[in-house]
């Protein structure tokens, strides 16, 4: 960290001067224990605000971007100030030193910013955010704390050509599988490091951890777990579910069986695996939806209006046979079944065995070694380097 006096200290110094408080909004949405996003206004409940900031959990800041205005509320969190713990963990493998010159994908609330300045000295930040109003919002809040860092209001995967190139690039949003942003590369040094949140549509929840060559290049691996809210420009259709769950219900469709339990491939390991062979697909899981103790796992793929669902039933769970129905020119559950018997004769390896490549070819994703080559993406023409 650089006190204003240029003394550098560790990263420690710099979440106890940097006050998470200062830059949150005096209107939040909270998670309750059911996870559903609660108003919260600091001019009337000062103490279940101040009992919020000070928990080590998530912050909605934006629902709807912004069209959903406070107090109403929805389930489409658009953005949040991240838990204080993931917010160090990423930092700290980010690993800032004194005058690194750092891009930041996703200003937010300006906390992350403020944290970068006093490691890497305000001169050398540069964070970018797409929305005009949570820019506007995170200048002030800066300007406040006593930081100027160059805050731009704009594309982030585009990076900043202006400033580039960097040591480090960090980012506060998800990019999907195949579309880290070739930009994000060509503007980093040679053995500068990208971190970012990364995912499918199937499994968003993972981070990256790239190191650049100078040219164009980055190779790395997954690192650990964290779901974030994806760049804008990447994500993928919302709103679809319940009108293709009901498409499935009415239609004339026969039930197979599946030893493979909706659950296996929900969330953890094979989750992750899975998704990286059905990168564009989305899923849901809704407990006990009729009222009996039945669990149901949605897939579905809203091109193509394909769709699956798997029923866990108490029956099921002593037969180990799932009923399963699917709809449309995709098998999405036959492709879930090839993909899980393709981790589990890998051994099930878990997230962090998997490494990702980008250049100017291409994106590619490994498992254990670069040269095992799990699936591959064709490159897109950089809109900026």
């Amino acid at each position: 960290m650089i006190l204003k006096d240029g003394t550098a200290v560790g990263s420690d110094a710099a979440f106890e001067l940097v006050d998470r408080a200062a830059f949150i909004p005096a209107r939040i949405w909270f998670d309750d224990e059911n996870g559903r996003p609660q108003p919260i206004d600091r001019a009337t409940e000062p103490a279940r605000w101040r009992a919020a900031v000070e928990q080590d959990a998530p912050i909605v800041t934006q629902l709807d971007d912004g069209a959903t205005v406070w107090p109403a509320t929805s389930m489409n969190a658009t953005s949040s100030a991240s838990e204080p713990s993931l917010v160090r963990g990423m930092l700290d493998r980010l690993d800032v030193q004194p005058g690194h010159r750092v891009l930041e994908i996703g200003t937010g609330t300006g906390y992350n910013t403020a944290l970068l300045c006093a490691l890497a000295g305000e001169e050398n930040v540069t964070s970018i955010e797409v929305d005009p109003v949570l820019a506007d919002g995170a200048r002030a809040n800066l300007h406040a704390a006593g930081y100027r860092p160059t805050v731009i209001t704009g594309d982030g995967a585009a990076g900043h050509r202006e400033r580039a190139p960097f040591d480090r690039i960090i980012a506060t949003c998800a990019v999907t599988a195949g579309h880290i942003p070739y930009a994000w590369a060509a503007q980093t040094i040679e053995h500068g490091t990208i971190l970012s949140p990364w995912g499918t549509l199937f499994c968003n929840g993972v981070q990256v951890h790239l190191s650049a060559d100078g040219r164009g290049r980055a190779q790395g691996r997954v690192v650990d777990s964290a779901s974030f809210m994806r760049l804008r420009a990447q994500r993928g259709p919302f709103g679809h579910a319940g009108r293709l769950s009901d498409l499935i219900d009415a239609a004339d469709v026969d039930t197979d069986t599946t030893t493979v339990s909706p659950s296996a491939v929900h969330a953890g390991p094979a989750a992750f695996a899975v998704g990286v062979q059905l990168a564009d697909v989305q899923q849901s899981m809704a407990y006990d939806f009729d009222g009996e103790g039945t669990d149901e796992l949605l897939l579905y793929h809203v091109p193509s209006e394909s769709v699956a669902t798997v029923h866990a039933t108490a029956d099921a769970a002593v037969t180990g046979k799932y009923p399963v129905r699917q709809l449309g020119p995709r098998r999405l559950w036959t492709e879930v079944e090839t993909a899980h018997a393709w981790w589990l004769s890998r051994l099930e390896p878990r997230h962090t065995r998997f490494g990702l490549t980008i250049s100017t070819t291409g994106q590619e994703i490994w498992l254990d070694e670069p040269g095992n080559v799990v699936r591959t993406w064709p490159a897109v023409a950089p809109s900026a380097t």
